[in-house]
């Protein structure tokens, strides 16, 4: 009987710290869910006063870019479209300058 006390009281600890550390581990988790809800890069949008995925586009062996590929500015990244014009839109800017896909450096 003394001996299973014993037995039962050296495992109280090892039994709380992993209780702990499950619950941690799923705070942990519900935090980067909520760290990663795309609802902020939508208010993102609006506060620069464009809807997010309008010109959002796939290119292969590159990713997802934005804004228009054709412009020399073009960022080439899915989070602004150009240098000049970060907030956009493209279409009637000033800043435009074409260049050929075909032959730009990489």
């Amino acid at each position: 009987m003394v001996e299973a006390l014993l037995i039962l009281t050296a495992l109280i600890p090892a039994v709380l710290s992993l209780l702990l550390m499950r619950k941690a581990e799923v705070r942990a988790r519900a935090q980067f869910r909520a760290a990663m809800n795309p609802s902020v890069s939508h208010r993102l949008g609006r506060f620069y006063g464009y809807p997010l995925a309008s010109d959002h586009r796939y290119v292969e062996g590159v990713g997802y870019i934005f804004g228009d590929l054709t412009c020399r500015f073009n960022a080439r990244s899915p989070y602004i479209r150009c240098a000049v014009n970060p907030a956009g839109p493209c279409k009637d800017c000033p800043h435009y300058e074409s260049i050929d896909l075909g032959s730009e450096d990489g």
